[in-house]
């Protein structure tokens, strides 16, 4: 396969831009599929790329999925990511093994709290990538507006390249800046694409808007603005510096389209083999782990030794399924490859491209492909080499969990069924954590949103039959230090023998932010360099439970500068202990308060329901930061506890008449009400 003719795109967006419909529309055009489902529709089927019944029943996108079409004679592996946050893993993943994308943009709603956190995320993996406004059929469609907001809110250096012919429900067709042309929709199904003059009407604003983005485009080509200048510029001139601009991400070019009408499509796959890169022309790097992680830049070679990335996991029936993005060289059935984190070697058993959940099996896959690899054991984001490379490509940004849930089985048969399930799901999805409480014997699960652990407990329930009930969410507290504490700490123990002795000197006090700090200001050897490790071992050894109510210590820095040891009775493990037990005795004193997680929330609702937004904030002692009014919507932005948000979507729905869409992500740490904390401490007690 020509790696020039390969294009790996991401489709990402908001929810309910229209991601998956346009996937869907793109899989019809390229002949991957014969019938159009829609997301919700009628016919009970659901669209192609949602594959897991849950996916289906709610009408959102739950886990990535991958397929490869053909389009005018290139490959195209294309990745369908979620745009719900809670599932955010999911598109970091995909982007990361992605080489170009299009961020998909609705035409009413323009760029929504989500369509910031995924452009964010292109701009974290340096991903190039056209915008699609859809939903032109819908009332209120203003594309030029949406332009707009990608300048104003993302910065994007954004040019329409396209123009509508009529909009809302007179969205008729597309005029094309850089040929002249209009082009319409025919068919039952919008198959046909038909060319035909640009209509008396438009003729006027076509040559301003056709002026206005070469003037943008002739910025990236001097070849282009001499020739803009005379007046004789070709379409290829404008191709080429497009798409140079593209991939340098100065250039974000605008295409518009309703995918649900079938209208734009074809274009939009057009725009997609002529400006988003193939493999070869992305810089990718990866660290040499025999040569302190020196960076590795790799070469889209099919002759080299091969280097691929695991991206996503999916338990099947007969084990587990790794998507990788191959890198370079040559993977074939039989060959041997190296995990590069476990240093295990594993045998290449069955190859397969992916279609949705569906595959087909094939013999070898070069450098620039997506390829899955059956009945392998490893880890999402594990490189696996071939030959004596000993490669990793950097580890993928993982947030924290920032809520969790109690799991009750009433049955010990459902036990073995939930350990394989919490395998299983802990495996696949990074953000994803499940632990037992020592305490209190329970499971807990931990994740993003109370819509990612309503998933996963649905899925336990259908995929593994255990049977379990939940109880309410337990909020991840902190604690933290207020105060600046010294502390001189003997730790003496004789019992006959060899016996420990450890003193230690110092002061315990904030970092200023939450990280914890050990720092070493020994001065002339009164603790010998040996155990100093000791030390610091036993300081974060002993902030995983704080001594005012038990919650993890965040934000503490201990400077040892001081202390003092014997030559026959001190040891690591005496100075352990002792860092252990003074950190204990001198907590209380440092004024400990217990912090509580706050989370950013926006919303985004008509305009009507504001005030009764804003009252519900302002009753789960939020606080807005920032309100956006845009026409009829308006966008509230918030800080609000995380203990206060649950049952918040049923709150907003109730409300606006289930108008408001809302997002939420973790924004940090802050000292709990002092009230809220006596509640807290009483409750311990008990």
């Amino acid at each position: 396969m020509d790696i020039n003719k390969i294009r790996n795109i991401g489709v990402s967006a908001h929810i309910d831009s229209g991601k998956t419909t346009l996937t869907e529309r793109i899989l019809y055009y390229c002949n991957k599929i014969h019938r159009i489902s829609e997301v919700r529709g009628k016919d009970g089927v659901g669209a192609t790329m949602d594959s897991m019944e849950l996916e289906r029943e709610r009408g959102i996108t739950i886990a990535s999925a991958a397929t490869n079409v053909t389009w005018k004679n290139h490959n195209l592996n294309i990745i369908d990511t979620p745009g719900h946050v809670d599932f955010t893993i999911e598109v970091e993943n995909a982007l990361r093994v992605l080489d170009g994308a299009i961020l998909v943009l609705c035409a009413v709603s323009g760029v929504q709290s989500q369509s910031i956190t995924v452009d964010r995320q292109l701009k974290r993996y340096k991903v190039p990538h056209i915008t699609f406004i859809n939903k032109l059929d819908r009332t209120g469609a203003d594309p030029e507006k949406v332009k707009d907001q990608l300048i104003e809110k993302l910065g994007h250096n954004a040019v329409l390249m396209q123009i509508p012919i009529g909009l809302e429900e007179n969205f008729e067709g597309i005029i094309d800046l850089i040929s002249c042309k209009a082009r319409y929709f025919t068919g039952p199904k919008g198959e046909q694409v038909k060319e035909t003059e640009i209509p008396a009407k438009y003729k006027e604003k076509a040559k301003m808007m056709r002026e206005e983005m070469l003037d943008a485009v002739s910025m990236f080509s001097d070849e282009l603005a001499e020739a803009f200048l005379e007046e004789n510029e070709t379409e290829e001139m404008i191709f080429n510096a497009v798409r140079k601009a593209t991939i340098a991400m100065e250039l974000t070019p605008v295409f518009i389209g309703s995918a649900f009408k079938n209208k734009g499509v074809q274009l939009l796959l057009d725009a997609v083999v002529r400006y988003l890169p193939n493999p070869t022309e992305i810089e990718n790097i990866a660290h040499d782990k025999d040569d302190n992680l020196r960076n590795v830049k790799l070469l889209s070679d099919p002759e080299l030794k091969p280097l691929a990335l695991a991206f996503k996991l999916e338990n099947q029936q007969y084990g587990q399924l790794t998507y990788l993005r191959i890198y370079q060289g040559t993977i074939s059935n039989g060959s041997d490859l190296i995990n590069a984190r476990t240093g295990k070697k594993i045998k290449v058993g069955r190859l397969a491209k992916m279609h949705a959940d569906n595959m087909e099996d094939i013999t070898n896959a070069s450098a620039g492909e997506i390829v899955a690899l059956f009945g392998v054991d490893c880890a999402l984001g594990d490189t696996f080499n071939g030959g004596n490379n000993n490669y990793t490509m950097r580890e993928s940004y993982v947030p924290k969990p920032i809520i969790s849930l109690a799991l009750i089985i009433k049955d010990n048969n459902d036990q073995n069924n939930l350990s394989k399930a919490l395998g299983r799901f802990t495996k696949e999805d990074p953000t994803f954590k499940a632990h037992v409480d020592e305490e209190t014997g329970e499971t807990i699960v931990l994740g993003m949103g109370e819509l990612h652990l309503n998933v996963y407990i649905e899925r336990m329930r259908r995929e593994y039959d255990v049977k379990l009930e939940v109880r309410e969410p337990q909020v991840s507290y902190r604690e933290t230090l207020t105060k600046a504490v010294e502390f001189d700490y003997v730790h003496k123990k004789q019992s006959g023998g060899r016996g420990q002795f450890a003193r230690i000197k110092g002061i315990l006090t904030h970092s200023g932010d939450d990280e914890n700090v050990f720092k070493d200001k020994i001065r002339g050897g009164n603790i010998p360099s040996q155990y100093i490790p000791g030390c610091e071992k036993g300081f974060f050894s002993v902030l995983d439970k704080g001594e005012l109510a038990g919650f993890p210590v965040v934000g503490v820095k201990m400077v040892l500068d001081d202390g003092d040891f014997h030559a026959v009775d001190s040891s690591q493990l005496a100075f352990e202990i002792a860092v252990r037990s003074a950190f204990k005795e001198n907590y209380r004193r440092a004024k400990p308060i217990i912090l509580e997680p706050v989370m950013k929330v926006s919303v985004e609702t008509p305009s009507e329901f504001r005030g009764n937004i804003m009252a519900i904030i302002n009753r789960n002692r939020g606080l807005v930061s920032d309100t956006v009014i845009d026409d009829n919507f308006t966008r509230i932005d918030s800080e609000m506890p995380l203990s206060e948000t649950f049952g918040l979507a049923t709150q907003f729905r109730s409300v606006t008449q289930g108008k408001a869409d809302f997002t939420m992500e973790f924004s940090e740490y802050k000292p709990l009400p002092k009230s809220l904390e006596e509640d807290i401490l009483k409750g311990r007690v008990k």
